[in-house]
């Protein structure tokens, strides 16, 4: 059944397995679907999509399969506006009363589904349909001495309609970051190494030393693996970045709230790193970027955080700081080009859309850094750039 969804929901780039295909199989054959469209959304959506950030692109793919499916109300929703509003019935005599004939409960739940394949408008007042008001065995606000009661209201909503509401595009990867998600992407930039004491116990070496001593008890210890990356924070503040502050202190934060990075160090800079880096910003206090390079290894990761928006001479020529009481001595683009030379695993997080990136100062660090956007994905494509790099020996 739906196979074809299936073929679909692959060829949109949806990575469904036959395993998640087969759950949504065996939802709607125990019946928790129903007759609805709205249920099987739900889900479906929830069997198949194992990443949130792909909510938005099910959703599309179901309002592409479903658009043209106009269902009428399922079963249920059809039987309960019957029932709405229901006629209030009359009196009956003692002799109508005695001729109503009790059914058992399989008669009882035989004729309904019966009524329920034959039956199209609504009874009110009646002796045999499903309806309110009369004397049949089937409805609400009626008599008989026997019966199955039906009542409640309809739910009148339409699966296609939700998923062209597109609820969850805000999870989808090119829009900004939450500190959850920054925190998983960030949680992605591990390079484990043993090192320390060797205070760890190794079940297989514990276990296959016992194989060796005929079943004497040895056991193994080992170091434990930790993350050994280090992580270089760099971000522009003021002027054109005061528009992204939120999405750099998010990032900043859970950055700051990591606890799997063997080192983690922030710094600030405005518009382009010069002889002065700072880590308050505010105070002016910071060490001098020669003192970072010769105190930092290869090894660390430089993550640099700006919109690459300044005035050319900012980056191209000395004394072209906007900082009118620190002219630049060298610049800018020499002190990039020097934390790349030293930081061989470096990348830089642009906060603006990438169709922005056309002034001259970002052409021109794009040539020198890998730019990314500070999205979800942009943020995971950084990630997997600064572990795929190799810091030089």
């Amino acid at each position: 059944m739906f196979l074809d969804f299936l073929t679909l929901l692959r060829k949109r780039g949806l990575k469904v397995s036959l395993t998640e295909w087969m759950g949504v199989m065996q939802a709607l054959e125990a019946g928790l679907c129903g007759e609805s469209l709205a249920r099987f959304h739900p889900i479906c959506r929830a069997l198949c999509v194992k990443d949130e950030a792909k909510f938005d692109e099910f959703d599309q793919v179901f309002l592409e399969y479903f658009r043209d499916v106009s269902p009428a109300p399922d079963l249920v929703e059809r039987v309960l506006q019957w029932l709405d509003n229901p006629v209030m019935p009359r009196d009956l005599t003692a002799e109508e009363l005695a001729r109503l004939r009790t059914l058992d409960s399989e008669e009882l739940a035989r004729r309904f589904r019966e009524l329920l394949e034959t039956q199209r408008e609504r009874h009110d007042g009646g002796r045999r349909y499903i309806g309110t008001g009369g004397t049949s065995p089937y409805g609400y606000g009626g008599r008989n001495p026997a019966g199955i009661r039906v009542g409640g209201g309809g739910g009148q909503r339409s699966a296609v309609r939700v998923a062209m509401r597109r609820s969850f595009r805000n999870l989808r990867d090119d829009h900004v970051l939450d500190v959850r998600q920054i925190g998983l992407a960030l949680r992605a930039l591990r390079r484990l190494s043993r090192e320390g004491a060797p205070e760890e116990l190794d079940l297989d070496g514990t276990i296959a030393q016992a194989g060796r001593n005929a079943g004497e008890i040895d056991l193994i210890f080992r170091r434990p693996r930790r993350n050994d990356v280090k992580l270089l924070l760099m971000m522009d503040v003021g002027g054109s970045m005061d528009d992204h502050v939120r999405v750099c202190e998010l990032l900043f934060s859970a950055a700051r709230a990591a606890r799997h990075f063997k080192a983690f160090r922030p710094l600030y800079f405005h518009n382009c790193p010069y002889e002065q880096l700072y880590a308050d910003m505010a105070m002016r206090k910071g060490p001098k970027t020669a003192d970072l390079l010769r105190e930092l290894d290869p090894s660390w990761c430089l993550m640099i955080v700006g919109d690459a928006a300044m005035a050319p001479s900012e980056l191209l020529e000395t004394g072209g700081s906007i900082d009118w009481y620190r002219p630049n001595a060298e610049p800018g683009v020499v002190w990039l080009q020097r934390l790349q030379a030293r930081f061989p695993r470096a990348v830089w997080l642009n906060p603006m859309s990438p169709d922005a990136w056309w002034s001259a100062t970002a052409r021109r660090i794009k040539q020198m850094f890998t730019m990314y956007p500070l999205t979800v994905g942009g943020l995971r494509d950084a990630v997997s750039k600064l572990r795929g790099a190799r810091a030089a020996a």
